[in-house]
């Protein structure tokens, strides 16, 4: 991204029934797709986070052939739901497991402070896909003590390993994603893509010797595999029917057969076969293949994102987490916003970037606005609202990519926003004023620069290899970077209005402007505990961009620090000469991913993005404290049930909501664990 009420005793009713009653009760509960109010799409609020629901709004203007697409595309998804568990952490299906078992058996006082905070644990490891927090990345310890968990294990005749139990307590793993190079990458980082005693050098020296056969389309070594040391040597344990997470994979490539079936055109067919072809086989030229055939895949109203893909929480930025997003053309957005990709070579021809890091032909950028029907794996509950796909830059350059915007997603975070925090941040007036007119379409359009041109903009210079071989651990920030320099660049520009995306393109740009800045220096520290520094890449390049202009641009007050009443302010004096910093910072950030240049990646980071201003951070945090809503949010998705009639024939598919959190974590576990405790 190259990055949401039925009781217990309900839910237990609700299992127990017969699949034609549960298809019955849903024909009658069916979603009438009504649009849910502003501030009323919360279902829950625990911790840091708060869980949303989003609507499907077009759902019953699909036809039944789609909806069975839709509908078989979430069930391959929701199969893979496992898989991300076990990479985050290995014991994280076996703590999963057992904690859901005391939520589910325990007969003693729920009325306890210690209860409490024991349904809050393990709603806090629900949302994150484990025990470590899915953003700072710190292991989350309970708020309940452990001999409170061992009575509860005894009461519900539970059992938890003691060695397994130990870890929830102490400093044990106590970081999921380790980027403190002092630390060691892999030493540090309790992420289960590499086994135990293997060294970032030793990891980096395997994959540097994986050569590919076609150096102008190199592989994405190490994408789907876990890297273990066995008798003193190195081997992958590749993620595939017959390997590791072969159980799970084979239940996804079941549902993707049917999908195939079902799919709305023989691009669509082929792209799936190939999907299949590639779980069964683990081969990443079949994975290269599939990709092509994927973007070349453009026709039709639904589409979808499925396999090991992002590789943020890999320090040495090779494994791919799994997700699976499942979509539904908006039609009415798309048509206003594809214009950008239409434009792209324009936007190449016009960035500030060198001559020769810009691309001469910027190839088939698919934009599309899209409706949310499920997600799962990395993308759930907590969820990115646009993606730029393949992340391989030789398919870009060949044969284009994928860019889309997630609308309903958006559209609920929206619908849940506050306007309190903003107003306690924002300097004056006039910039309250601007947020609150142009806050939203902003955002939309940086969203949709960032994805459909920044990560389809520059190239690499020949015989320099991938950014993850030459960049490394600083990858990841550093592309998504680019990309968000890209967005910030185009947004304060009159194109913007020439092709009728907005009346008033320096509000939206001097808007867009404001919010970069404000966020990056303060706002977004409310995510990190008290002397805490930035791990997260997406937090990290917001600081690094934002504090790199704030420096360049002292000698003219170009943004300036305010203080008053005891608080901290930034405030943005000329936003012409910032526009132009930020074509600066583009043009370096470019060339340092063109030349693979690490040094200079490192000491980008380094030296503006990690640390953090402890002065400020404790004053952010103390104005926050007053406001109620949530740093985190992410959702809950619908229920999609296939209706059957009386001869067993399914004639629609409906949406349902779980009433709560909780429900629709037990239900998953329930319907789609196909894994061992540990792998």
């Amino acid at each position: 991204m190259n990055r949401i009420k039925i009781t217990l005793l309900a839910l237990a009713a609700t299992l127990v029934l017969s699949c034609t009653a549960q298809q019955n009760a849903a024909a009658e509960n069916a979603s009438q797709e009504q649009s849910t109010p502003k501030g009323q799409n919360s279902i829950d609020r625990f911790a840091d986070i708060e869980v949303l629901r989003y609507d499907v709004p077009g759902w019953n203007d699909l036809t039944l052939k789609e909806k069975e697409y839709v509908y078989y595309l979430s069930q391959a998804g929701y199969a893979g739901r496992d898989i991300i568990w076990d990479q985050n952490y290995k014991n994280n299906l076996t703590i999963r497991r057992a904690l859901e078992k005391i939520y589910q058996n325990y007969k003693g006082d729920k009325t306890t402070q210690d209860w409490q905070n024991f349904e809050i644990y393990l709603k806090r490891i629900w949302f994150a896909n484990g025990i470590h927090h899915h953003y700072s990345n710190d292991k989350m310890k309970p708020a309940f003590s452990r001999a409170y968990l061992d009575q509860l294990l005894k009461e519900t005749n539970t059992t938890l390993n003691t060695a397994v139990a130990d870890v929830l307590f102490n400093d044990k793993d106590s970081k999921k994603v380790n980027l403190d190079l002092s630390k060691g990458l892999l030493e540090g980082s309790a992420v289960n893509f590499y086994g135990d005693g293997i060294s970032a050098d030793e990891a980096d020296h395997f994959y540097s010797n994986m050569k590919s056969k076609d150096p102008q389309r190199p592989l994405s070594t190490g994408l789907n595999s876990k890297l273990v040391k066995e008798n003193g040597k190195l081997r992958e344990k590749v993620w595939k029917s017959g390997g590791m997470y072969g159980a799970a994979i084979d239940q996804i490539t079941g549902w993707l057969e049917k999908a195939k079936g079902a799919a709305e055109n023989q691009k669509q067919a082929n792209a799936l076969d190939l999907l299949i072809k590639y779980y069964k086989s683990g081969d990443l030229k079949t994975w290269d293949d599939y990709n092509v055939a994927w973007v070349d895949a453009t026709e039709g109203n639904i589409d979808y994102i499925n396999g090991f893909i992002e590789v943020y929480s890999d320090p040495m930025g090779h494994k791919g987490s799994y997700e699976s997003v499942v979509q539904i053309k908006d039609f009415d957005m798309s048509k206003k916003m594809e214009v950008l990709s239409k434009q792209a070579q324009w936007f190449e021809d016009n960035s500030p970037l060198m001559p020769q890091h810009k691309k001469k032909n910027v190839v088939g950028v698919s934009y599309k606005t899209v409706i949310v029907a499920s997600e799962s794996g990395d993308s759930s509950p907590s969820t990115p609202i646009g993606v730029n796909l393949p992340n391989a830059d030789w398919i870009r350059a060949e044969h284009g990519s994928k860019s889309v915007s997630l609308g309903n997603i958006i559209d609920a975070y929206d619908k849940a926003a506050g306007s309190g925090r903003l107003k306690e941040f924002v300097n004056d007036d006039e910039e309250l004023r601007l947020a609150q007119k142009y806050g939203e379409l902003s955002s939309k359009l940086h969203t949709a620069l960032h994805e459909v041109v920044g990560h389809a903009s520059g190239q690499i210079n020949p015989g320099v290899g991938t950014p993850k071989e030459t960049l490394k651990s600083y990858a990841s920030t550093m592309e998504e970077g680019r990309a968000d320099l890209v967005g910030l660049y185009f947004l304060y520009n009159p194109k913007l209005q020439e092709l009728g995306l907005t009346d008033d393109w320096k509000g939206v740009g001097k808007a867009s402007y404001d919010n970069y800045i404000r966020n990056g220096l303060m706002m977004q520290l409310v995510r990190l505990e008290p002397g805490a520094e930035i791990e997260e890449s997406h937090m990290r390049n917001r600081q690094w961009v934002s504090a790199w202009v704030f420096e360049q641009g002292k000698e003219d007050n170009i943004i300036e620090k305010i203080t008053r009443n005891g608080k901290t302010y930034f405030n943005i004096t000329d936003y012409d000469k910032l526009h132009d910093l930020f074509g600066q910072l583009l043009r370096e950030t470019q060339r340092i991913k063109s030349e693979g240049d690490y040094n200079a990646a490192q000491k980008l980071v380094e030296n503006y993005g990690v640390k953090v201003d402890q002065a400020i951070h404790k004053e952010v945090l103390a104005r926050n404290a007053q406001y109620k809503e949530a740093p985190y949010r992410g959702f809950v998705n619908p229920y999609i049930t296939p209706v059957k009639n009386s001869a067993g024939n399914v004639t629609d598919y409906v949406l349902q909501y779980p009433e709560t959190f909780a429900e629709q974590m037990l239900r998953y576990s329930k319907e789609y664990s196909f894994l061992p405790d540990q792998n």
